[in-house]
């Protein structure tokens, strides 16, 4: 199979680690930090499938905000100040350690790189800026001009629309198996980046190109 003409990635949990925000404060919220931090990922998606279903939509920040809320207030910490410097963290995510090399090595192949995501665009901008990983980036596409989120087929069109490509010429990245399903439902060459092995699920089996362990592998399966 050709190499697609630009890959495209989700950038929460698949370029930009989602949980190294609460990771900077562990100390101050003790054995529970990981609990939090799992129901406030948890909740965020949540709340955006639930806008979705109903027709609405609030930005990702106002969202992100009001999961951390829930998260905090479901296990007792009561900490304005926490709540504010989590949600400061969360502007500047740190990015896995593979996420530079696999952008370096795309565009050195001449393969454009993107990213897709439910992110508003400023803290996106703001996270994308601070990670380092900007400069490797030919563009940051957000849904929110769409006011709508992933999975819908409109979002996924806004990287066939700035590419100008069909999208099975697109390969389409995402750490979250049902954004990896969404995009392979609307004709993506997926490839769902499991870093810690799960079971497959959302039909992954019989819709994706790949499955891989680490942005290293997709280099790999792209250049084989």
């Amino acid at each position: 199979m050709p190499r697609p003409a630009a890959v495209v990635f989700d950038a929460y949990g698949t370029l930009l680690d989602v949980h190294s925000a609460v990771t900077r404060h562990a100390g101050r919220l003790g054995a529970q930090a990981a609990a939090v931090s799992a129901l406030w990922r948890r909740k965020q998606l949540e709340y955006t499938w639930i806008l979705s279903a109903v027709g609405d939509y609030e930005d990702f920040a106002a969202i992100t905000d009001r999961a951390l809320g829930f998260a905090l207030a479901e296990h007792g910490v009561a900490d304005a100040a926490l709540r504010a410097d989590l949600l400061a963290a969360y502007r500047r995510l740190d990015a896995f350690p593979d996420a530079a090399p696999a952008l370096t090595a795309l565009r050195g192949a001449g393969i454009g790189t993107a990213i897709l995501s439910n992110g508003e665009p400023a803290m996106l901008g703001e996270a994308v800026a601070a990670s380092g990983l900007a400069p490797l980036l030919d563009d940051v596409l957000s849904v929110h001009p769409l006011r709508r989120y992933k999975p819908a087929r409109q979002v996924y069109d806004l990287a066939t629309a700035r590419f100008g490509r069909q999208p099975h010429e697109i390969a389409f990245v995402s750490g979250n198996a049902w954004d990896a399903f969404g995009a392979a439902r609307f004709g993506f060459r997926v490839h769902h980046l499991n870093r810690v092995p799960a079971p497959t699920e959302y039909w992954l089996d019989t819709v994706a190109e790949g499955r891989i362990a680490s942005l290293s592998d997709l280099v790999q399966a792209l250049s084989g």
